[in-house]
């Protein structure tokens, strides 16, 4: 994939003549934690204990990046036809939480803690923008990534109206990052939802496959960019970020 012919044509589509890169924009889940798994295996075990029938643990892939209590409806939707209550979207998600926090073992991407160096070696902003509620990965990040984000820099579950896919999430995003416009950011995400939540939001957005998913299913929600690993993605920010300074149009 030409790097320089992507950032040429997202420049074009926008109409913007060059990047004036001040923040990279981070989703959480397969990005900085390697949780998919866990957020997969415990989804799937929740629901079964609430007596649903109609899920698989991949699904779970499919639905990553949106708020927790939406997946419960749409899923109740399928299952029941009907939209789930207050009460169920409270329980369901309160237990499922507990079993992750039993599941997931806190193991980090590797790469990942090198990518957010190079960022900020760089001079420009980190902000997380993650769909996730958890509070045992949010209560943690500083911790595992110290000095890298802060409240003010973070667009979690409980910020928004309406999670990824919509825009909201990077709208967000930018606002924290210091009011940018979209060609002042990049994206790093996962996930077909995040992805297509960043592309309607306009920003260059740079697809990271550490799951189940194929290449296709990433690129056809709106990645201009893919690697498959952050080792793969650090080897390239070098580049990356050089065509970013120097490109016009």
């Amino acid at each position: 994939m030409n790097i320089r012919k992507q950032f040429e044509s997202y420049l074009r589509k926008h109409n913007y003549t060059i990047f004036d890169l001040k923040a990279v924009l981070f989703d959480m889940d397969g990005i900085l934690y390697d949780s998919m798994p866990a957020h997969a295996k415990s989804w799937q075990m929740t629901m079964e204990e609430f007596g649903y029938k109609s899920t698989e643990p991949i699904e779970f892939y499919f639905h990553e990046g949106r708020v927790g209590k939406s997946t419960i409806n749409i899923i109740t939707e399928r299952e029941f036809k009907r939209s789930a209550t207050r009460e169920e979207k409270d329980r369901i998600y309160a237990r499922k939480t507990e079993l992750f926090q039993q599941i997931n073992d806190n193991a980090i991407i590797k790469g990942s803690k090198e990518v957010l160096k190079f960022v900020k070696d760089s001079e420009m902003k980190t902000v997380l923008v993650t769909g996730s509620g958890q509070p045992s990965l949010l209560d943690r990040i500083d911790s595992h990534f110290p000095d890298t984000f802060s409240p003010e820099t973070m667009v979690t579950a409980f910020d928004v109206v309406n999670g990824k896919p919509d825009p909201e999430p990077y709208l967000m995003g930018l606002e924290k990052g210091g009011k940018l416009t979209p060609n002042q950011a990049l994206v790093i995400e996962n996930a077909p939802l995040g992805i297509e939540s960043a592309a309607a939001a306009g920003i260059f957005t740079i697809a990271v496959n550490t799951g189940l998913l194929s290449d296709e299913l990433l690129m056809d929600a709106g990645a201009s960019l893919l690697f498959h690993s952050m080792t793969e993605l650090l080897d390239n920010l070098p580049e990356i970020i050089h065509l970013t300074d120097t490109i016009r149009i």
